[in-house]
């Protein structure tokens, strides 16, 4: 979100916010599910995370965008897994979930993570580097979310 990180991924993702959502013709509802990788390879603090989530919204909202925040899935056994990371990740999905600064929220924590290690997604969902869901996992984000927020105004 805030850093190119440790592995040469490209542009952080709110530098090109306007270039890759904004700008794009026909767009009208965004989901941003964005920070593991800040919190797990570059360290960042959650005020940072959180100040990049409200601009994000700030700028999808002066282009009458409707936008949904996403929290972050668990990832216990990933590479960059720390308690104060894992901390964080709490924190943010807090915020997330808790501030009202999203036109919605969709939990995708809930959907993927083990209820009797919640640090972790389910055994049935991880990729196998424990950060990532498998097809399954994602398959059972896609099919959680609510699609009557996608609905045009007035319908």
């Amino acid at each position: 979100m805030l850093n190119e990180g440790n592995f040469n991924a490209g542009i952080n993702a709110l530098a090109r916010f306007d270039r890759d959502v904004l700008a794009q013709p026909g767009v009208t509802h965004v989901i941003v599910m964005e920070g593991i990788n800040d919190i797990g390879a570059a360290n960042a603090a959650v005020d940072e995370l959180i100040a990049a989530h409200r601009q994000m919204v700030e700028r999808a909202h002066a282009r009458g965008l409707k936008i949904y925040g996403a929290t972050l899935t668990p990832y216990e056994g990933a590479a960059y897994f720390s308690a104060e990371g894992e901390a964080k990740r709490k924190a943010l999905n807090q915020w997330i979930r808790t501030s009202g600064v999203y036109d919605a929220v969709i939990d995708f924590e809930a959907v993927v993570r083990d209820p009797a290690a919640p640090t972790k997604i389910k055994a049935e969902f991880d990729s196998g580097d424990h950060l990532h869901p498998n097809d399954a996992g994602y398959k059972a984000m896609g099919e959680s979310i609510d699609l009557s927020l996608f609905k045009p105004a007035g319908s």
